[in-house]
């Protein structure tokens, strides 16, 4: 049997109908893969897609949780391989997505991180377009998260060195857990095929919790960079409370 070369967790609560086309996705990558769900106790269709799926997981569980943090950090544990990321369940992978971020990383052994480009689906209106994703620099960082979370892959021994995301954070764990791997290891490698896709919905945390997640991602930035840049707090109110009315207007 094939080695697992990739950890990947999958994330999930109440996304059943979103659920089987990201795990579709995963298995259709041509890189071996070890998967594990970690369900935090959904009430919809979520456990049918798992029985689905059971011969294909290396492991799964439904139960309450204390977060999305916790149980990334829970699914990437359970495995074994050399690379790690995490898929939330309501995106999904493009073919070939894997193998490409992997090969990157292989190329540069001493770079903890590979991202590439991904796409937003906007679920409203069907349609995609680009997610924001900039060639990496502290000073581009430190004003917006220049990389797109599914379009990741870590190698294991840094994940393990930096402890993982930080559960304490419910929001902005990716940005503060790319900052963490750029003071370890230097910048990551940037892959500029498109890798991955972002489903943005009305149900996500970014959508129904706006102040929350832009004030964990000031935070983080003030923690690894020292200072909030004048950009986040002339943006706060339009990204705030104009896009959250606008969302609860329609």
């Amino acid at each position: 049997m094939t080695q697992p070369l990739v950890t990947l967790a999958v994330p999930s609560f109440r996304q059943g109908r979103y659920l089987n086309q990201a795990l579709s996705s995963i298995f259709a990558q041509d890189v071996p893969v070890e998967v594990f769900v970690m369900d935090g106790g959904s009430d919809d269709d979520t456990l049918a897609v798992l029985d689905r799926w059971k011969d294909r997981l290396a492991g799964w569980r439904s139960h309450p949780d204390r977060g999305q943090s916790e149980a990334i950090n829970e699914g990437i544990t359970k495995g074994r391989a050399p690379y790690v990321c995490w898929l939330n369940s309501d995106d999904w992978l493009l073919p070939q997505g894997l193998a490409r971020l992997l090969a990157a990383l292989e190329r540069a052994p001493g770079s903890a991180l590979a991202y590439g480009s991904t796409w937003d689906w906007v679920e409203a209106t069907g349609r995609r377009r680009r997610s924001l994703v900039l060639p990496f620099s502290e000073w581009a960082m430190a004003r917006v998260n220049v990389i797109s979370q599914p379009g990741t892959l870590i190698r294991r021994s840094a994940w393990e060195a930096v402890g993982g995301v930080d559960s304490g954070l419910h929001m902005a764990m990716d940005y503060d857990l790319w900052w963490r791997l750029y003071r370890h290891s230097g910048a990551p490698v940037r892959v500029p095929d498109m890798v991955a896709v972002n489903r943005v919905h009305a149900q996500t945390k970014t959508n129904t919790q706006r102040k929350r997640h832009y004030q964990e991602a000031m935070a983080v930035v003030r923690q690894h960079h020292g200072k909030v840049p004048l950009k986040w707090w002339l943006a706060y109110p339009y990204a705030v409370w104009w896009r959250g009315w606008r969302g609860s207007a329609k």
